[in-house]
C-alpha cells in the first residue's frame, strides 16, 4: 500500500512560520516486525544532484543486499524554491531554509525509539543559509550520527577547521570516499583516524557488451568515441576538451565527442543555459560540428552504461583540485572505459600508468597528446580497461552497501544483526558460457574464453546443477542444457569405461589427458550420471536410460581407483542411482568403496585429527558426505558415525563464529598444524561443496546448526569474507574465480559459476521444503480443529 502524507505540506505550523517539515505516515508500511531503523538525511531523487543519485544507489544496494536487518527511511533535503514529490521511502522532508524545521526534525528523531542511527550526507553548501540552525540541530539529536563527507578541503582556515572539528566531536563515525580525504581530516583538522572510515564511491556492476555492437545500436559505426557526462556547469571545464579537439581530429578524423547530460538545475536557475551556449559557439568557431554531439537530456542508467561502454575514452576535465570524488568518474571506470582525467584526489588515488592517464588542469595540449596516444594503441587501451575493472571491483555498490552495513552493525552495539538476502537464481552467465558442445572452461571477466576449451569436470557439474534446477522449477528449457552436458560426457567416454577430461575448442582431445591423473574427473562423471539416472520419471526416458547404461559401463574400471575424492564422487553417483533403481551390485560397490574410506580414516585418525588423510586439501567436505550417503544406501552404522565425526572435525577447521574460511590452495592444512591463518586462495568450489554437504547432513539429522552454517557459508559469496567483497556477480549471474589475500579474481569461469549455482540451489531446496512444512502444518492444524 502506498503511504500518504498526513495532510498537505503546510499541516505543521507555528506562529512564526507556515511550514516546518512534512512527515509521511508509516502506518500502512509492511515492515515485518519492528526492525531497527536508520534515517538518511540527504538530497534524494527526483532532485537532480550528485548526492541525490549517490544516496539512491546506496539505499537500493542496501535493500537488495540485506533482509530483515534494518529499515531505511529517508529525510529529503529541499529548499523553499525547490520542492519535489518523492517516492515512498522518503518519510520526511526537511526544508533547509526554515529555521524552525530543524527543531521539529530533531524532536521527531529523538522521540522514535525504533530509530537507531542517523546518517547525514553532508556538503556545507546544503546548509549554507542556515548553518547556526543546522549546528543546533546536530547538538539536539540524541541518536548516534554518521556523517558522509562528500568534500574534504585541504588547508582549511580557522573557521572551517572549527566547524569540521565540532561535527567530528558530535559524530559517532565519519565516512569519506578516499584515503586522501581521511589523511586530510587527520593532518589538517586533527580528526582521529579511529573515527573515520573509507568507503569508496559505489560503482555499478555491468554485464559488458561488445563495443562494436553498441556502436551499431546507437549509430556510431566507424567512429572513435570520446565522452563525458553529468550535470553541466563551468566547473567541468568541457571547453578544455573542445580546445584539444582540433589536434585530435587532425590525427583521428573519425573522432566524435559526446557531451551527455542536462545543465545543472542550480546553474539554470542563476545563469540559464549560458555555459552550454558558450560551448556550442566554440564548436562552431573551431569547425567541430561533425565531431561533437550534445545529448541534452537525462539518460536513464541502463542507456548511460551502454554509452560509457561504447566510448573508447572517457574524459574527466574538472578544474576543481579539491573535488574529492566523482560519481561520473566511477561510473566510467566500472564500464571498462579508459579514462583521461585531471588530478583530483579520486583520480590520483585510482589511476596510474596502468589504469589511465592524468593531465594537468585546463591543459588542452596535454589532453590532445594523451587522447592521440590512447587512440593510436588499441593494446594499451585494452590493458587499461582490464586493469580499471580489477581496480574498481571492490567499489561495486554491493560492496559499498556491505561496508555501510558492517558499520551500522558495529554502531548498534548488538541492536542490529545483519542477514544477507539470497539473490534471485540467474542462469544468464551459465547460458552465455554454454555452446552446442558444452560449457566453456574459462572466462575473461564475463566473456567466455573459447580458446580454453572444455572439460569433463565442468560439464559433469553443470549437468548436476541443471538437473537440480529442473527438479525445483520444472522449466522445460533446462532439458536442452541437460542434453548438451550429457552429450559432452558421452563424447568423453572411452571404450574401456573410462573418460578423458580435456577437449579443445575444435572438439579434439588434448595432450593434457595423457599428462594428468584423471581419476577425479572420472569420479565426477559417474556422480553426474548417477544423478541424471535418478531423475527417471522426471526427464525423458531416453536421457535417464542412456545415463544408466553409460554409468554401468564406467563402473567397470573404478575398483582400481586410489584417489580419495574420486572414490567419494563415485559413491555419491551410486547413491543417487540406487535411490531409484535398488541395484544390489551397486550397493556392494558402495560398501567396497566406503570401506576403503573407513580404512583410510582408521589409518590416519588420532585424538585430535579425525580425518582420512594427513592433510586437508580441496573438496574436503565431499568425503564425509560420501560416507553419509553410503550409510543411507547400506544402513552400515560405522559409515554414519565416521561421517559425523569427520564432518564435525572439518567444520571446526573452517568455521569461526559467523564466517567460513575454507582451506587455502596456497597452503594445505597438514596434520599437527593449527587452524589455517593464511588469507587468500579460497575457491568457490570448496565453499559450494561445504554447503552441499551441510544440506545433506541437515536433511538427514535435522540439526539446526547445519542449517545455520549453510547460511553462514553462503554469505561468503555475498560479502561475508575477509575482503568484505561479493564473489557472486548478480548482474551477470556469474561467480568470480576466487578470493586472494587482497583482491578478488574477477574471471567468471565455469567451475566457479556452476559451483555457486549448486550452492544456491541447495539453499533454495531447503527453503522450499521448509515453506511446504509450514503450509502443511497450518493446513492440518486448521483441519484438526
Amino acid at each position: 500500500m502506498k503511504t500518504e502524507f498526513i495532510s498537505n505540506r503546510n499541516i505543521l505550523q507555528n506562529i512564526n512560520t507556515n511550514k516546518y517539515i512534512a512527515i509521511k505516515d508509516n502506518s500502512g508500511i509492511e515492515t515485518g516486525g519492528k526492525l531497527p531503523e536508520i534515517l538518511f538525511i540527504t538530497t534524494y531523487p527526483p532532485r537532480e544532484c550528485g548526492i541525490a543519485t549517490y544516496s539512491h544507489d546506496l539505499v537500493k544496494a542496501l535493500n537488495n543486499k540485506f533482509n530483515k536487518s534494518f529499515k531505511i527511511n529517508i529525510c529529503a533535503l529541499e529548499s523553499a524554491s525547490e520542492q519535489h514529490i518523492y517516492p515512498d521511502e522518503v518519510t520526511m522532508v526537511l526544508n533547509t531554509d526554515l529555521p524552525t524545521s530543524y527543531g521539529l526534525l530533531a524532536k521527531k528523531i529523538n522521540g522514535d525509539s525504533n530509530l537507531k542511527i542517523v546518517l547525514i550526507q553532508h556538503e556545507f553548501g546544503l546548509f549554507a543559509q542556515k548553518e547556526v540552525d543546522f549546528r543546533f540541530f546536530l547538538h539536539s539529536i540524541t541518536k548516534p550520527i554518521i556523517f558522509v563527507f562528500h568534500t574534504v578541503l585541504p588547508r582549511p582556515d580557522e573557521i572551517l577547521k572549527a566547524k569540521v572539528q565540532e561535527m567530528a566531536a558530535i559524530a559517532e563515525s565519519i565516512i569519506v570516499m578516499t584515503q586522501s580525504s581521511q589523511q586530510i581530516l587527520a593532518t589538517d583538522y586533527g580528526v582521529p583516524r579511529f573515527k573515520t572510515s573509507v568507503i569508496a564511491h559505489g560503482t555499478h556492476l555491468v554485464n559488458h557488451i561488445d563495443k562494436g555492437l553498441l556502436k551499431q545500436k546507437y549509430g556510431y559505426e566507424g567512429r572513435k568515441i570520446l565522452s563525458t557526462f553529468g550535470l553541466l556547469s563551468s566547473g567541468k571545464s568541457i571547453e578544455t576538451t573542445l580546445d584539444a579537439l582540433p589536434a585530435i581530429v587532425s590525427a583521428h578524423p573519425e573522432v566524435l565527442f559526446l557531451i551527455m547530460g542536462k545543465t545543472h538545475p542550480s546553474v539554470v536557475k542563476h545563469e540559464g543555459e549560458q555555459y552550454r551556449q558558450m560551448l556550442k559557439a566554440k564548436v562552431d568557431e573551431l569547425h567541430l560540428v561533425h565531431n561533437v554531439q550534445f545529448i541534452n537530456r537525462f539518460i536513464p542508467l541502463p542507456s548511460l552504461l551502454e554509452y560509457l561502454q561504447l566510448s573508447d575514452i572517457y574524459l574527466f576535465t574538472s578544474k576543481d583540485p579539491n573535488q574529492a570524488v566523482s560519481g561520473t568518474f566511477s561510473y566510467a571506470i566500472s564500464c571498462g572505459c579508459p579514462i583521461i582525467s585531471t588530478p583530483i584526489p579520486h583520480a590520483r588515488e585510482v589511476m596510474g600508468n596502468d589504469t589511465g592517464i592524468i593531465v594537468g588542469f585546463q591543459q588542452p595540449g596535454e589532453l590532445a597528446e594523451a587522447v592521440n596516444r590512447l587512440l593510436g594503441d588499441s593494446y594499451y587501451r585494452e590493458n587499461i580497461r582490464v586493469n580499471c575493472l580489477q581496480r574498481m571491483a571492490p567499489t561495486a555498490w554491493e560492496n559499498a552497501a556491505t561496508a555501510h552495513a558492517i558499520l551500522f552493525e558495529k554502531m548498534s552495539h548488538g541492536g542490529l544483526e545483519l542477514h544477507y538476502k539470497s539473490p534471485e537464481i540467474n542462469l544468464g552467465h551459465l547460458k552465455k558460457m554454454t555452446t552446442g558442445k558444452g560449457i566453456i572452461q574459462f572466462s575473461k571477466i564475463n566473456q567466455p574464453d573459447i580458446s580454453s576449451g572444455y572439460t569433463l569436470d565442468d560439464n559433469a557439474r553443470a549437468l548436476i546443477a541443471m538437473c537440480q534446477h529442473y527438479e525445483l522449477t520444472n522449466d522445460t528449457a533446462d532439458i536442452a542444457a541437460i542434453t548438451t552436458y550429457f552429450n559432452f560426457i558421452k563424447y568423453c567416454a572411452q571404450p574401456g569405461g573410462s573418460f578423458l577430461n580435456y577437449v579443445d575448442d575444435a572438439g579434439h582431445f588434448t595432450p593434457q589427458n595423457r599428462e594428468t591423473n584423471l581419476e577425479d574427473a572420472n569420479g565426477r562423471a559417474i556422480w553426474a550420471l548417477g544423478y541424471l539416472s535418478s531423475m527417471n520419471g522426471l526427464l525423458p526416458d531416453r536421457l535417464t536410460m542412456e545415463a544408466e547404461a553409460l554409468m554401468k559401463n564406467s563402473l567397470l574400471c573404478v575398483k582400481d581407483f586410489h584417489s580419495t575424492r574420486a572414490i567419494a564422487f563415485i559413491i555419491k553417483g551410486l547413491y543417487y542411482s540406487n535411490s531409484k533403481h535398488s541395484n544390489w551390485d551397486e550397493v556392494v560397490l558402495i560398501k567396497t568403496l566406503a570401506s576403503r574410506l573407513v580404512q583410510m580414516y582408521r589409518h590416519e585418525a588420532t585424538e585430535d585429527w579425525n580425518w582420512y588423510e594427513s592433510y586437508l586439501t580441496y573438496a574436503n567436505s565431499i568425503l564425509p558426505e560420501a560416507l553419509l550417503c553410503a550409510w543411507l544406501a547400506t544402513g552400515e552404522k560405522t559409515y554414519r558415525d565416521i561421517a559425523k565425526n569427520t564432518f564435525t572435525f572439518l567444520l571446526s577447521k573452517t568455521f569461526s563464529k559467523n564466517k567460513i574460511q575454507v582451506i587455502s590452495n596456497r597452503n594445505w592444512l597438514k596434520k599437527g598444524d593449527k587452524a589455517p591463518t593464511i588469507r587468500g586462495g579460497e575457491q568457490p568450489i570448496d565453499v559450494a561443496y561445504t554447503i552441499i554437504a551441510l544440506s545433506k547432513f541437515y536433511s538427514v539429522f535435522g540439526d539446526e546448526d547445519y542449517k545455520e552454517k549453510m547460511e553462514t557459508a553462503f554469505n561468503w559469496f555475498l560479502g561475508s569474507n575477509h575482503l568484505h567483497q561479493i564473489i557472486y556477480n548478480p548482474c551477470t549471474g556469474g561467480c568470480y574465480d576466487g578470493i586472494e589475500e587482497i583482491n578478488v579474481n574477477l574471471n567468471q569461469g565455469a567451475e566457479s559459476t556452476v559451483s555457486y549455482l549448486m550452492a544456491r540451489l541447495a539453499i533454495e531446496k531447503i527453503t522450499i521444503q521448509e515453506q511446504k512444512l509450514i503450509v502443511n502444518s497450518k493446513f492440518y492444524g486448521a483441519y484438526s480443529v
